[in-house]
């Protein structure tokens, strides 16, 4: 049976000491594995209706592909400062140890279109946040923020309170 746990390894003080990375290699490495879980997080979507999927640098960008594919939507990437070619939208967001920026193209989501936002780990939930900010403030309407594991230890579910937060795995 597969479980996508097995998939996702460990990495120990990385970036720093004390933190312990999730690592989706293995996941993305393994063609049936990676089907499976985008299997897995389209039935999580269901029959909601999406036009746009959002997927948050850099380890979202992996299934919110496969997933706008799925979904015949278009993709939108959300990057931090610099990383866009084109006019952009900016949201500041709190990190443990100070702030951080997210941009999104300024013409990336029209007024009224259904987004799904993805990212591969919900930690704290300030990135998740921002994100829906940015989608917001184009006038998009997020159906849900989806994720592949959520570290439920760090309570970031709590900033997206007023969405609908789904997860393949709660560690």
């Amino acid at each position: 049976m597969f479980k996508i746990q097995d998939y996702i390894r460990d990495i120990k003080d990385f970036p720093k000491p004390g933190i312990v990375y999730k690592d989706i290699t293995p996941l993305l490495q393994d063609p049936e594995a990676a089907r499976k879980t985008t299997d897995a997080l389209m039935e999580k979507i269901g029959g909601l209706k999406v036009d746009k999927v959002v997927g948050i640098e850099s380890r979202g960008f992996f299934f919110a592909t496969l997933l706008a594919e799925r979904l015949n939507a278009g993709f939108i990437p959300i990057r931090k400062p610099g990383k866009l070619p084109y006019d952009t939208l900016q949201e500041s967001y709190s990190l443990e140890y100070g702030e951080d920026v997210l941009e999104i193209h300024s013409d990336a989501i029209k007024p009224g279109e259904k987004v799904l936002i993805h990212d591969d780990v919900l930690a704290t939930g300030g990135t998740a946040a921002a994100a829906c900010k940015l989608v917001e403030k184009m006038g998009g309407e997020i159906v849900q923020c989806n994720f592949l594991m959520e570290l439920g230890f760090l309570n970031g579910k709590d900033k997206l309170d007023s969405y609908q937060v789904v997860s393949l795995l709660s560690i």
